[in-house]
């Protein structure tokens, strides 16, 4: 009779799933604001999955019959039919995904059957399931799109390793270096990214079903077998660690948080160097905007977005941050925020990776122009101090002196080192008061600034990790090999879980024959 009334009330109707102990339904109001289902929509495949997984194991462990489980497998699979549009559409009934999954499942299979599935199990450890395999996911395609990205880098420094250019240090002209070298430091910053990514995968990828609201269950659950179902490498044990942690979620996006600013930082350069002071770079015409009014912009629009959506990046970070902050132990609503706030960065750091690459593959090097900018530079002063060194047996801080002052020189008379004459280096020098026994090292001055041309410094360069083309060769080589590792071992992770997710599914359909 129980049964019977229950079914009349209807309480899988509008929003009475759980509102066993409080009389109607929420507030409309109050509804609309508590509700996650915008956000959620994201979440409903896992939500299913997971279902069907905890819903198996309660067979198992013998917490419910076998036609029962029939019933909740048929709807559940019936839910995947359920459209984005279709869930927001639900957002005037339920609080999330999870109780619109449920109302749908025991409107199809009947409370006798349906309003089993949820035997076992709450909402807390429930949510904090699907993000985690949302979240796994969301670091393979994040991990994908780096790699593309470095395989983009990675081929323009190929054709790049004779682009001479200077460096920078405090926007100045520091050291002679390639558009090569440039590129690789962004490919070794991008790969600790995935590195990052990686380790943090393994924290994501336990699962926490079993734990229920905060303290466990009483009912013969086994948890181990739902996270073998689900492909997870192990549980995450203390049912309060597991229902109310979010590190795993501070983590993830902390880590596209760096890459982001990574993104930034060259976004930066690009614009820089795109413009008409530095002329280094052209982006491609289908990635630049223009002016509604001047004919001959050609403006980097979508790098300067980038370095917008950077600081957005970060605001949301420290957002998800200030939610987890001073939170009591145990599950609070208050999580329910950082849902959002982790889907944002993941799109905008996922379609900045995307953008990055396409204007990495498509701009034109201008070489010419680099190149006249290093011969202008006296970026070639450390090169001729250490040669300096390596000549005379001097004290480096010697050398530097002698050459600070001849740089000076040139300077304060608009000369490039190489325009020098003996008789300049001689007035740049005077100061020093040199005895006849030095003199000599005006000649071996002027001999080293004749020498000195930019291609030069970088073949004179011997330490590794320089610019010296064959050490530009080297590390293109070494990263091109670490690059189809790193993906070889994200493919193979990949194909094993989606084998897992496969056998659940045809567990699945045993069941429904």
């Amino acid at each position: 009779m129980l049964l019977v009334s229950i079914i009349k009330i209807g309480i899988f109707k509008i929003n009475l799933v759980y509102r066993s102990r409080l009389k109607g339904s929420l507030d409309e109001h109050v509804l609309a604001y508590l509700s996650s289902m915008d956000e959620d929509t994201s979440l409903l495949p896992y939500d299913i999955v997971g279902s069907e997984a905890h819903s198996i194991m309660l067979y198992e462990q013998g917490l419910i019959n076998k036609d029962e489980l029939a019933r909740i497998l048929e709807a559940l699979e019936s839910a995947k039919g359920i459209s984005a549009d279709e869930l927001r559409s639900m957002k005037e009934r339920y609080e999330d995904v999870h109780e619109a999954l449920e109302a749908y499942v025991i409107g199809k299979a009947g409370i006798d059957a349906g309003g089993k599935m949820h035997t076992a199990r709450s909402r807390n450890d429930q949510v904090t399931l699907d993000l985690r395999m949302k979240v796994r996911d969301d670091i393979t395609a994040i991990e994908h799109a780096i790699l593309e990205l470095v395989d983009a880098l990675l081929a323009r420094a190929k054709e790049c390793i004779d682009a001479v250019m200077p460096m920078y240090t405090h926007l100045q002209h520091a050291q002679i270096g390639s558009f090569s070298h440039y590129l690789l430091a962004y490919v070794d910053m991008l790969l600790r990214d995935v590195e990052r990514l990686e380790s943090c995968y393994a924290r994501v990828n336990l699962s926490p079903l079993g734990s229920s609201a905060i303290g466990g269950t009483s009912l013969p659950v086994n948890r181990d077998r739902v996270a073998n179902l689900l492909g997870f490498n192990g549980i995450v044990e203390n049912s309060i660690d597991a229902t109310s942690s979010r590190d795993f979620l501070l983590e993830f996006c902390s880590c596209l948080c760096i890459t982001m600013l990574d993104l930034s930082r060259m976004a930066e350069d690009m614009v820089l160097w795109s413009s008409s002071e530095f002329n280094y770079i052209e982006l491609s015409d289908e990635l630049a905007s223009t002016s509604s009014v001047m004919p001959q912009k050609k403006n980097p629009c979508p790098l300067e977005l980038m370095r917008a959506r950077a600081s957005t990046v970060l605001g949301l970070l420290a957002s998800i941050m200030g939610i987890v902050r001073s939170l009591p132990s145990g599950y609070s609503r208050d999580l329910q925020e950082s849902k959002r706030i982790a889907f944002d960065i993941f799109k905008i750091v996922y379609e900045s990776l995307l953008i990055m690459r396409q204007v990495v593959s498509g701009i034109t090097v201008k070489r010419k122009d680099m190149l006249n900018a290093a011969e202008k530079s006296y970026a070639i002063a450390l090169d001729v101090a250490e040669e300096l060194v390596k000549r005379r047996g001097i004290a480096f801080r010697v050398a530097h002196r002698l050459v600070g002052a001849i740089v000076a020189y040139a300077n304060s008379h608009s000369k490039t080192l190489r325009d020098l004459s003996m008789d300049d280096l001689r007035a740049a020098l005077d100061p020093f008061r040199m005895d006849e026994d030095s003199m000599d090292m005006v000649e071996v001055i002027s001999s080293i600034v004749k020498e000195s041309d930019p291609l030069s410094s970088l073949r004179r360069r011997s330490s590794k990790g320089s610019p010296n083309p064959s050490e530009q060769e080297r590390m293109i080589h070494d990263r091109e090999v670490r690059s189809k590792e790193y993906r070889a071992g994200i493919d193979a992770r990949q194909k094993e879980l989606e084998h897992t997710l496969a056998s659940l599914q045809e567990t699945v359909n045993r069941f429904l024959r």
